[in-house]
């Protein structure tokens, strides 16, 4: 009887062996059906070679000039500004740029002619405006002046208050250095000081 259950156990499930790989296949009943597993590619890891120490000194000197090159490097460019790279020009834009560049519309001797004529016009007509401006300062400087002398006419102390400079109007303050005359027969701290000026006569 476990010689049947044996058999019966080797043929309900097939396996399929090869040397590199293994893959099994389960012929199992309801809900597996039929399965296979992955195949596994399993391999003895390699083994490390044992390298000069020579030649592993050389490949860190390698690696560290390198640092160092680009230690040096990143100092020299410091100072740089970080380039914008939307405001470089291509090398392909600059060959291109000849054939980019629109040549200036010709003129018709028509539109010559009228665009001459309309600077002449704003021409004229600015200087009309600055005569203009020129005149309306001349008769307010007129009026003015005439109203200070028919207010000094009949009032001094009123002409004197009406030429004052108001200073609300610009208000400005500064404190600086003031002029103070020397102090008399003062004893100055630094020492004694002898006048050496050379006085000739007839002079004060």
């Amino acid at each position: 009887m476990l010689g049947v259950l044996n058999m019966m156990n080797t043929f309900s499930r097939l396996s399929v062996h090869s040397i590199v790989n293994q893959c099994n296949i389960s012929t199992c009943m309801y809900p597996l059906y039929f399965r296979a597993t992955d195949a596994l590619l399993g391999e003895p890891l390699k083994k490390k070679k044992r390298l000069d120490p020579a030649i592993i000194r050389a490949r860190e000197e390698r690696r560290r000039r390198k640092l160092m090159k680009q230690i040096r490097r990143s100092e020299k460019h410091a100072k740089q500004l970080k380039p914008i790279v939307e405001n470089e020009i291509t090398a392909d834009f600059l060959d291109k740029k000849d054939k980019l560049i629109r040549p200036p519309t010709p003129l018709s001797v028509e539109e010559i002619e009228r665009r001459a004529i309309l600077q002449k016009e704003w021409t004229r007509f600015k200087t009309r405006e600055w005569i203009n401006d020129v005149r309306v300062m001349e008769s307010i400087e007129n009026s003015q002046q005439k109203a200070l002398a028919e207010l000094k006419a009949a009032s001094e102390e009123l002409y004197e208050k009406a030429i004052e400079i108001d200073d609300s109007f610009v208000p400005y303050s500064a404190v600086g250095p003031v002029h103070t005359p020397p102090i008399k027969n003062y004893d100055s701290p630094d020492g004694s000081y002898a006048d050496i000026t050379i006085v000739y006569d007839g002079e004060k």
